[in-house]
């Protein structure tokens, strides 16, 4: 390699170094900004062990025999995949963001953003990845304790598989958010896209949160092993309760082709939704 070929290669490091270093700046303020109001977000602990303890209840009633399994479940391990699909779903709001980018394209601040030395879909990802790193860390937190007393620990849980498991929440969450973006930015053509993103909601929460995807018929299971439902609640709470390798790499197969094709599909909408925005004259 000659020498203009290596300061060439040289330069392209620093300009992606210098390229995302502004989204972990981005990431530190709100990391650094949330912590100061952390008590703020404990108030949202008695919701969640109120959510958690009517489920305990429930399915103290639908395990009526020692020992009983459900859909192969036994009460322990469904309680507690209730517990972790909920605790990413206090834990992360991602709600906060499709409320932002709908807020932000109707009161016209996408113009003013869209100009930044920055994209603002990759802004918008790493301001909600500081927000869920403080909150999801405490309700991870609550969950365990709870669980830890009024169940009793994960069946045949092993600390090493804790890196997998993290990663794969980690995957979810951002995921989610992808796709939580998507339908928000839809907003440059139609007035509201609360419709949609309410149907995405209630889709992970009555199939993917509440109930594991095996105490569904089989033909449901395979139509919602295309969903986000698997890779981003599904897949998550299944590690932490019934860990397997081969799971696993399944699981986090899905979610990388998955993550792949929603940035994609979040780029493609932002790309032509600004393009309107230009063509209309802003």
């Amino acid at each position: 390699m000659s020498g203009q070929e290596k300061n060439a290669v040289s330069k392209t490091g620093v300009l992606n170094g210098k390229k995302w270093r502004k989204y972990r700046v981005i990431y530190r303020s709100v990391l650094m900004e949330n912590l100061q109001y952390a008590a703020n977000i404990a108030l949202g602990f008695f919701g969640y062990f109120v959510f958690i303890f009517i489920f305990i209840k429930l399915w103290d009633y639908m395990y009526q025999e020692p020992g009983e399994l459900i859909a192969g479940y036994s009460k322990e391990q469904m309680i507690w995949y209730v517990m972790m699909t909920e605790m990413m779903w206090f834990g992360s709001n991602a709600s906060a963001v499709a409320r932002q980018v709908k807020t932000d394209i109707r009161g016209g601040n996408i113009a003013y953003l869209m100009n930044k030395p920055y994209h603002y879909t990759l802004y918008i990802l790493a301001k909600y990845t500081g927000e869920w790193s403080v909150r999801l860390p405490m309700f991870a937190g609550l969950a365990v304790v709870i669980g830890t007393v009024l169940v009793g620990p994960v069946p045949a849980f092993k600390i090493i598989t804790v890196p997998a498991m993290v990663v794969c929440i980690i995957l979810g969450l951002t995921i989610n958010a992808v796709l939580q973006i998507c339908i928000s930015l839809l907003s440059f053509w139609i007035e509201d896209a609360t419709p949609f993103r309410w149907l995405y909601d209630k889709l992970l929460l009555v199939v993917g949160t509440i109930f594991p995807l095996e105490i569904f018929p089989r033909t449901a299971q395979a139509f919602f092993k295309l969903t986000p439902i698997y890779p981003v609640c599904y897949g998550p709470a299944k590690l932490i309760v019934d860990f397997g390798p081969e799971k696993c790499i399944e699981i986090l197969a899905v979610q990388a082709l998955y993550l792949a094709a929603g940035c994609g599909l979040m780029f493609f909408i932002y790309r032509k939704g600004v393009k309107k925005l230009y063509v209309n004259g802003g």
